[in-house]
């Protein structure tokens, strides 16, 4: 059973995955938090996930947000982060203010929110923070030049936190995964079947089942599919 005072903040709260990981969270007793530029949870979220505005880029505003976190809701024990964009195309045709705008919001949002939450989970010695990779993290496609960026760099940072702070009891882990996450609008966006997509609620399953990790026991990096799924 969890601590019901265990606070834990999602960057990137939306309607997919980050709602389905904030409704099973908030289920096991956690205070969640989700960091988003809309300000409102999404209707899959927990009834009593909070949802901060901010730009999860921009260092004051996610200072500001976890200031406010803290006092409303305490101290985060759990980060993840699921923040991302995704620009698909040639890369000749892909402006650098693309890229940089993919690694503000995967990268440098990991960065702020990281820097905001490790030193309470030190000075306490433990915490989680978990990195929402994707196939892009692994292997830079033809066409995914400035998303495979940002993902491999957020794939670093997580392999150096792991290094840097696993030893003093912070659980660090990167979770790829390797294809389309099911939604209503996948089939209209890209002709899919829901029984080619992953799961979007497995998904935050799997999420629990690394948290739920003791330390003689961690992972720091697991690939998610649907079994049909070439890799």
């Amino acid at each position: 059973m969890t601590d019901p005072t265990q606070v834990a903040v999602i960057g990137g709260l939306g309607t997919g995955l980050s709602a389905h990981l904030a409704a099973r969270l908030a289920a096991r007793g956690y205070r969640v938090a989700g960091l988003s530029r809309r300000g409102t949870p999404p209707p899959a979220a927990a009834p009593g996930c909070r949802s901060y505005a901010c730009d999860i880029a921009d260092g004051a505003a996610v200072a500001a947000a976890f200031a406010a976190i803290r006092t409303e809701l305490g101290t985060p024990s759990l980060y993840i982060h699921n923040a991302s964009q995704r620009v698909i195309g040639d890369f000749l045709d892909t402006a650098p203010e693309d890229f940089e705008r993919l690694w503000r919001t995967a990268c440098l949002g990991a960065v702020l929110c990281a820097q905001q939450v490790l030193p309470d989970m030190l000075a306490a010695g433990r915490g989680t923070l978990i990195f929402t990779g994707a196939t892009g993290s692994l292997r830079g496609g033809a066409r995914f030049s400035a998303f495979a960026s940002s993902k491999f760099a957020v794939r670093a940072l997580a392999q150096s936190l792991a290094r840097a702070y696993g030893a003093r009891g912070i659980h660090v882990a990167h979770v790829v995964i390797d294809g389309i996450i099911w939604s209503d609008s996948v089939a209209e966006r890209h002709g899919m079947a829901q029984e080619d997509c992953l799961d979007p609620g497995a998904i935050a399953d799997a999420y629990l089942a690394l948290i739920d990790q003791p330390p003689s026991c961690w992972s720091h990096e697991i690939d998610l599919r649907v079994a049909k799924e070439s890799f």
